[in-house]
């Protein structure tokens, strides 16, 4: 599968990159309105923003293909992980900010939602499952890092100005004390403003691999994308050294967890 990378390494050490891709196969591009306003809400650039966790010996997952496609952090029975609040679907049919993203009447149907699932939902979770499963054979507990950005500023989902780092644990459920203090105390000395399980309390992969009492913290950090670049109305938004600051605290903080 070239749209399924796997990067095995031995440290205790998970990291998901889940919404970072931007393939469109063209049997769904053909049905869109457009693909800028498919890879509008792309976490953008976050593989090159972590892509020194290989480094540390941490394992890498990640998924070329776009969330648009389909959305391998949301529960696939297609219950809202945040009731009552604003989201989108496994195969999202508006961006976050409510604009339709198909030609009318070409909105994906149960099938094409279900073969979607099958072809590209499924096989990420095996992968993740399966490198939990090797590293546990290895480690007595293992940390799933899943990593995200998000503009500053969604009217649709969230007042006001998102604070840059929001670390998820699903209300501690998802990850040891011990981990989730690791992470908070990273990010408060970082300088960079932080929020425990605010708006973004963790998608379908924390939720669904989180099991402390089974030796799996799974944590994720959605960033505020003015954290690492300038952010931009549409379009791709440039990556150069303003990432920097970002990187350097990730790198400390991710190698403080692959140490165990």
């Amino acid at each position: 599968m070239s749209w399924l990378s796997i990067h095995e390494g031995k440290a205790p050490l998970i990291v998901s990159l889940p919404h970072t891709g931007t393939d469109i196969p063209g049997e769904v591009a053909g049905a869109l309105l457009s693909r800028a306003l498919a890879l509008h809400d792309t976490d953008w650039h976050i593989e090159k923003l972590y892509d020194f966790a290989a480094s540390f010996g941490a394992t890498v997952v990640h998924t070329a293909m776009s969330r648009t496609v389909i959305d391998v952090n949301r529960d696939p029975s297609g219950i809202s992980l945040y009731p009552g609040q604003a989201t989108t679907e496994l195969c999202p049919s508006t961006t976050f900010d409510g604009r339709a993203l198909y030609r009318q009447g070409c909105a994906p149907d149960g099938a094409e939602i279900a073969r979607r699932r099958e072809a590209y939902f499924d096989p990420y979770h095996a992968a993740l499952a399966a490198q939990v499963a090797r590293l546990r054979a290895l480690h007595p507990h293992v940390v799933v890092f899943d990593a995200h950005s998000i503009r500053s500023f969604v009217p649709r989902l969230f007042e006001g100005e998102l604070p840059v780092l929001n670390i998820g644990t699903n209300g501690g459920v998802s990850a040891t004390k011990l981990i989730q203090d690791k992470v908070v105390s990273a990010c408060e000395a970082s300088g960079f403003s932080t929020v425990l399980n605010g708006r973004f309390k963790g998608g379908w992969i924390a939720r669904s691999l989180g099991a402390p009492q089974y030796g799996v913290s799974a944590v994720q950090l959605e960033i505020a994308c003015r954290g690492y670049l300038d952010e931009v109305e549409a379009g791709e938004p440039a990556y150069g050294q303003r990432a920097e600051p970002m990187r350097a605290f990730l790198r400390k903080m991710l190698a403080a967890l692959a140490a165990g």
